[in-house]
């Protein structure tokens, strides 16, 4: 990759900063409140619980590891560097996407309203890092 500065400044440090902050908040929760994040996430609907069993070393392990690729979405964002974007990128997905073909496999637990929130907003969480990562590995018209 080259040393080009990051195409959109801005759409990347919301983009980076958004999934850093969210993925930082849950982590955060995850590993300083793992009952309660089982219980309760998100916002009392009790999705993590839908899926049993509780586990909280599983839990800590899982808060620590969002706030890790938080804080390094959060990097980026502040750096915007580009090879540094593209790695935090990179590794977004390679958690997000097995993540995501796994709640999408299992939603027999959830009513609609929660089956719905489960795809949107886990869908978001691969589409706005390939989103950006298009943008990033476009080369620029010669």
């Amino acid at each position: 990759m080259d040393d080009r500065p990051v195409p959109h400044p801005t759409l990347f440090r919301l983009g980076l900063a958004g999934l850093g902050l969210i993925q930082l908040t849950n982590g955060l929760y995850a590993l300083f409140w793992p009952r309660s994040f089982y219980e309760d996430f998100p916002l009392g609907r009790g999705w993590v619980e839908a899926i049993p069993a509780y586990n909280s070393h599983l839990l800590a392990d899982v808060g620590a590891l969002f706030v890790a690729t938080g804080a390094l979405m959060l990097m980026a964002a502040v750096w915007l560097e580009r090879r540094l974007a593209l790695a935090a990128l990179i590794t977004w997905l390679l958690f997000a996407v097995p993540h995501v073909l796994y709640h999408l496999g299992n939603l027999g637990p959830y009513d609609t309203a929660d089956t719905v929130g489960n795809v949107v907003a886990l869908g978001l969480t691969v589409l706005i890092p390939l989103a950006l990562l298009a943008l990033l590995v476009r080369r620029a018209p010669a």
